[in-house]
């Protein structure tokens, strides 16, 4: 099932046309939570932390539900496969992952800064207009090397150990942290839970993207574990200094760094920090780098489909 939500993912991803009409599945679960948000993110920092624990539980059993209810009618053979593998094809962000990353690359290596700014503005929250070229491709090489984690293998995997109501199950907890798991004022006490449930689904398969990095790195495997080793526990989270370090190692860049954010600038530490700053050819670089882990991945669930 999981297999051929991946591969349809691949030919397919998610068609402008059907988003135009349907919207998308992560989009209805945002709706469900901007609910949530209003009504119940208000009063002192315990009433918050309620609310936030009530709106995990409400948008899961919406979600999860049904998807367990259906596939427990799923058909038997290879019928069952093909309807399980539609259902789960939303969930997996392999080819969108690669086009908005490609779409900061064209731009950046035709040395049009400005359209690398506002395509990568479309994949992270720091503030374009202060990146120069390197600040511009490690703002997009982070976001390929984290959102690979999860956006694709964290649901990979969690469709592979739990079926359809795996996967369905880890998008509601990642699309919860996305929007209410900050550490601001308003959701602080809101989104704790979320937050680190979030930090749970994803501690697995955050490891797992940094053993596929390492492996799609070829002769670079051992520069990629050596950053993941040394400083991928420096990293603000727990999870993403795992695939951003083996990356930054493959490619022989260091990454993560000082960021701003509109007015605010936020000191982090290095991800390989003796390397130089990534450039346009890095950008293409790591993608053909994903490209590869991503085959790499394909052919594993291949494997577990025929053992």
């Amino acid at each position: 099932m999981i297999l051929t939500g991946t591969l349809i993912d691949v030919c397919l991803g998610w068609p402008t046309a059907l988003y135009t009409r349907i919207g998308h599945p992560v989009g209805w679960i945002g709706k469900v939570i901007s609910g949530c948000d209003e009504r119940l993110n208000h009063g002192g920092r315990n009433r918050r932390m309620l609310g936030g624990l009530l709106t995990v539980a409400v948008c899961l059993a919406v979600a999860v539900l049904p998807a367990l209810a259906l596939q427990m009618v799923l058909p038997d053979g290879v019928l069952g496969l093909c309807l399980g593998g539609l259902l789960a094809w939303p969930l997996i962000a392999l080819r969108s992952m690669h086009d908005h990353v490609h779409a900061v690359a064209r731009p950046l290596v035709a040395g049009d800064l400005v359209g690398a700014r506002r395509a990568v503005s479309m994949i992270v929250g720091r503030d374009p207009a202060q990146l120069d070229q390197h600040g511009v491709a490690r703002a997009a090489i982070e976001s390929l090397a984290e959102n690979t984690s999860d956006g694709i293998v964290a649901p990979v995997f969690w469709g592979v150990v739990a079926g359809l109501p795996g996967i369905v199950a880890y998008k509601v907890i990642n699309t919860l942290d996305s929007m209410i798991g900050h550490r601001s004022e308003r959701y602080e006490a809101f989104g704790k839970v979320a937050a680190r449930l979030d930090d749970v689904a994803n501690w697995i398969p955050a490891r797992l993207t940094a053993g596929i990095f390492a492996l799609a790195a070829g002769r670079n495997w051992r520069a990629a574990m050596q950053v993941v080793r040394r400083d991928a526990h420096a990293h603000r989270s727990p999870n993403a200094g795992w695939p951003e370090g083996a990356v930054a190692g493959a490619l022989r860049i260091r990454l993560s760094g000082p960021r701003s954010y509109g007015n605010t600038t936020v000191s982090e530490p290095w991800l390989n920090a003796g390397a130089p700053d990534p450039t346009a050819t890095d950008l293409m670089r790591a993608l053909h780098l994903y490209r590869r882990a991503m085959t790499g991945m394909v052919l594993a669930l291949l494997a577990i489909a025929v053992s």
